[in-house]
């Protein structure tokens, strides 16, 4: 019988790990590009956050990388990071062998609340030189993302100033009984019109406590209850006042919002999709915006309104701030279709893309315009006038203004008809007294003109159809596959920063994903995506970028046309030689002698397969960009 050998185990080997540990890490494993890709970023503003001072902190660096990873992999929790950092071979790379602990994690997050936003752009701006994104295209969309308060803990505006109502009109009362002759002096006959202030209230108890205290003791019966009562009165005039106070600051936590919650003042009650009770219920919330391109997110904020509409100008805005210029094109839904909104646009530049109500109606091909609508009438521009269904002219009546919440005025041009009695259309047209009078925009009407013409063309056909897998699909992507459906952080700027991390990890999974599925070898393409910032100087100096026009086969060797520009697959595969150091090892790039000359440098050499050829790279690793020291062979694939 066979002997049964196994093979060694020794729990308490000496040696735990391997000698380098990222040995174990996969060549295209995400990590690697977490790693390179905030070593490439300049942090060099976290450092006005600690102090010089004291025992030396963590590397912020090492910190964000571990961050980034575990917002790439669904955990947002500092305490599982910290067991991550003790046990998973991946976190113990990136970390360097360091383990802080939850709570400085967490520090480090809350520290880094402002400075976050700036790794984002510059995260941005990175995927916009490697060509993911131009920044030319804005798709935006906004959702509902539930707040971490409780949701029995609304405060709405209504409620309280009723209920402030009610109070002033109990302190008038309460005034108007207290027969001190001070109280009686603050409070005048009209006393219904004074607006008290805690303060004032606060002024007439004190001294009305005065006057308490001064009084002798009471020796009968009547004097006892009569000072009891002025006690009594004393107390309820302390708790109006309390209760006064309380009532404006929840006005001046409210400001131009209808609710908000008491445990985190800066959500609003809103209504979700995703309503745990299912009876449509509000809850805390905050209105997210998102801008997106080629499913990559560019910008984002967050908004107090439970609608899109009065959202688009800042957010516009935020965007221009961030980058320094403002997007090209606009595509958005029918929530963002204003004549604010498209007001803006127009003035800047902008091709707004951007639907209106009922655009999707009018598309359909059974559509038929109501006639009798206001907006159907015929309108004469030259001469001002319009004319109902019946041929009736309708003359210009005079103007009516209005303005919006954010202060944008709206005009509004009025048509009144001259004899409306005994019209045969008149039970179709309207039910009202008298003739009929219309208002009209003509200047949303202008707008929504171009806007349609915009749409149905067909650039605007290509964007309708890329807009419904845009910030949908990120939207869909950050609730489902990431977990990310409720924030976990009070305040509004704990919240952003929660999100910004969110949303960094978002793009770097995002372009890993699509890295892979170009097809393209993982450390070639790593290294193209990080360092090709240098290609326009080695394309201007070495000219090694060039077109494959003849392929014959001579000698084992590819003849080379060199005043012709490279195809597309071996451009996209040619990469900046400046910083191959860098990655190396990562890489299983070689180092050889090579002869130059006179001069025998120390060589570095890469060796792929492009389209059945055997393309070779080489570089000199002490002088990193040299045109006389880099070379080129292409082989045919034996």
């Amino acid at each position: 019988m066979a002997k049964i050998h196994f093979r060694p185990y020794t729990p308490n080997q000496t040696v735990l790990f391997p000698q380098r540990i990222d040995e174990d890490i996969a060549e295209n494993d995400p990590i690697r590009m977490v790693d390179a890709l905030v070593e490439s970023l300049n942090l060099e503003g976290f450092r006005k956050l600690y102090k010089e001072c004291g025992r030396s902190p963590y590397h912020p660096k090492m910190m964000l990388k571990v961050i980034l990873y575990a917002y790439m992999n669904n955990i947002y929790s500092c305490r599982k990071i910290e067991k991550l950092l003790r046990r998973d071979i991946h976190y113990i790379w990136l970390a360097g062998y360091e383990k802080p602990d939850f709570i400085t994690i967490n520090r480090f997050r809350n520290r880094v609340k402002k400075e976050i936003n700036e790794v984002f752009t510059q995260t941005v701006l990175l995927l916009s030189s490697k060509g993911f994104i131009s920044l030319n295209v804005e798709y935006i969309d906004g959702t509902k993302i539930e707040s971490k308060a409780n949701k029995y803990t609304f405060v709405w505006r209504k409620s309280v100033e009723r209920n402030r109502e009610r109070l002033m009109k109990k302190i008038s009362v309460l005034l108007s009984q207290i027969d001190d002759v001070i109280a009686q002096e603050k409070a005048s006959e009209n006393n219904e019109e004074i607006e008290f202030t805690p303060s004032m209230l606060t002024e007439m108890a004190g001294e009305l406590r005065t006057a308490l205290e001064q009084t002798s003791e009471p020796s009968t019966k009547e004097q006892k209850s009569a000072l009891g009562k002025k006690r009594k009165q004393l107390k309820e005039l302390e708790a109006h006042r309390d209760k006064l106070q309380e009532y404006n600051n929840h006005l001046d936590n409210l400001q131009d919002r209808n609710s908000y919650s008491k445990t985190d003042k800066e959500a609003t009650f809103m209504r979700m999709k995703e309503d745990a009770m299912h009876n449509g219920q509000t809850k805390p919330g905050y209105n997210l915006q998102i801008a997106t391109e080629n499913q990559f997110i560019i910008d984002y904020s967050l908004f107090p309104n439970p609608t899109d509409t009065l959202t688009m100008i800042p957010f516009l805005k935020s965007f221009a701030d961030r980058y320094g210029r403002l997007a090209h094109t606009v595509v958005a839904d029918s929530g963002y279709g204003s004549e604010e909104n498209y007001h803006f646009m127009s003035e800047n530049g902008m091709e707004a893309y951007v639907k209106y109500n009922c655009f999707h109606m009018e598309q359909r091909p059974r559509f038929k315009p109501n006639p009798f609508k206001a907006e159907n009438f015929f309108y004469n521009e030259e001469q001002d006038y319009c004319v109902c269904p019946m041929g009736q002219k309708m003359q210009r009546a005079g103007t009516r203004h209005t303005k919006t919440e954010s202060g944008y005025v709206v005009e509004y041009a009025r048509y009144r008809a001259v004899r409306c009695e005994g019209c045969p259309l008149r039970c179709l047209c309207f039910k009202a007294k008298g003739n009929r009078t219309i208002e009209l925009n003509h200047r949303l009407r202008i707008y929504k003109q171009k806007a349609r013409e915009l749409l149905c063309s067909e650039e605007g056909l290509k964007h309708r159809g890329q807009r419904c897998i845009e910030p949908e699909a990120v939207f869909g992507q950050i609730k489902f596959n990431m977990n990310y459906k409720r924030f976990r952080h009070f305040g509004k700027d704990k919240v952003l920063m929660d999100f910004s991390f969110l949303a960094i990890a978002f793009n770097i999974k995002k372009m890993c994903t699509k890295m892979n599925k170009e097809g393209i070898n993982w450390p070639i393409k790593h290294l193209y995506g990080l360092i090709t910032t240098h290609l326009s100087y080695w394309e201007q100096n070495i000219e090694i970028i060039f077109r494959i026009s003849l392929l014959e086969k001579v000698n084992n060797a590819l003849i080379v046309d060199k005043e012709k520009r490279v195809n597309r697959v071996l451009r996209h595969t040619l990469i900046s030689l400046y910083s191959w150091e860098l990655l190396f090892l990562k890489a299983g790039i070689g180092y050889f002698q090579r002869q130059f000359g006179s001069a025998v440098v120390r060589v570095a050499s890469l060796q792929f397969s492009v389209a059945g050829l055997q393309v070779v790279f080489y570089s000199c690793s002490c002088c990193r960009v040299c045109s006389c020291r880099l070379g080129t062979d292409v082989y045919w694939d034996e």
